[in-house]
């Protein structure tokens, strides 16, 4: 075989090889997290073959050189300021930064401070006729210590069923807290309260009281502490 038909394969060879490489490199560049369409600089030298027998060395040495070339992911930090986008481009052109979610704005509950401490916050106003002092009232109600944990309630935390209690809106019948959070009300209403002793249960007589023992005695423990009230307004009798 000539010259002429050594430089033939030879150029043949380097083709393929060519061929074979870049589509290889393609192929990673598509493994990548995220794409670009910067130009990686590569260089191959890649030695003169003058012989048949030089072109075996110089696939084999391709091939040790393909294996070689390994394209890693990019963080994403690196990727953009490769872009040009940094920091400062960012704050200047938002739309490439991420978006910002939408905060609802908290609903704000005022808190009424009477002069004999209680404490009464409007969580429903209500849309019914307006409880006055001397009206018999049905109520639910949950009744917490001042750290939260449960006292009492007319409302079963598992089954949720209720049994409404009946209060008539008199200071002599019933805690003097309580009276001052229900008058005003309206039908539908629910208000939170903060009950301190002063205006509680000063003697076992007041309402409201459980019937049961157990939960009776649980209440009247803590008669000497502030307690939380939080009543709904079901009608007026």
């Amino acid at each position: 075989m000539g010259v002429a038909s050594s430089v033939i394969i030879s150029l043949k060879s380097e083709n393929i090889i060519h061929l074979i490489n870049f589509w290889d490199m393609q192929m990673q560049l598509q493994a990548l997290s995220f794409q670009t369409s910067a130009k990686l600089p590569c260089s191959f030298n890649f030695p003169a073959a003058r012989h048949p027998k030089d072109v075996n060395v110089m696939t084999k040495h391709l091939c040790d050189g393909r294996r070689s070339i390994s394209v890693k992911s990019l963080p994403r930090r690196v990727l953009l300021q490769l872009m040009g986008f940094g920091p400062i481009s960012l704050c200047t052109y938002p739309i490439f930064a991420a978006p910002m979610q939408e905060m609802d704005e908290p609903e704000v509950i005022r808190t009424l401070k009477l002069s004999n401490g209680v404490r009464i916050q409007e969580i429903i106003e209500g849309e019914g006729p307006e409880a006055h002092d001397g009206d018999y009232v049905q109520v639910n109600y949950v009744c917490r210590r001042s750290n939260g944990y449960f006292v009492h309630s007319t409302v079963d935390q598992f089954s949720g069923e209720s049994a409404p209690v009946t209060l008539p809106l008199d200071e002599n019948q019933i805690i003097k807290g309580l009276k001052d959070v229900l008058t005003g009300m309206k039908v539908g209403g629910k208000r939170r309260a903060l009950i301190p002793p002063s205006v509680g249960y000063i003697n076992e007589n007041l309402k409201p009281i459980p019937d049961e023992f157990g939960p009776r005695r649980s209440l009247l423990s803590h008669a000497k502490e502030p307690l939380i009230f939080e009543v709904q307004l079901l009608k007026i009798l």
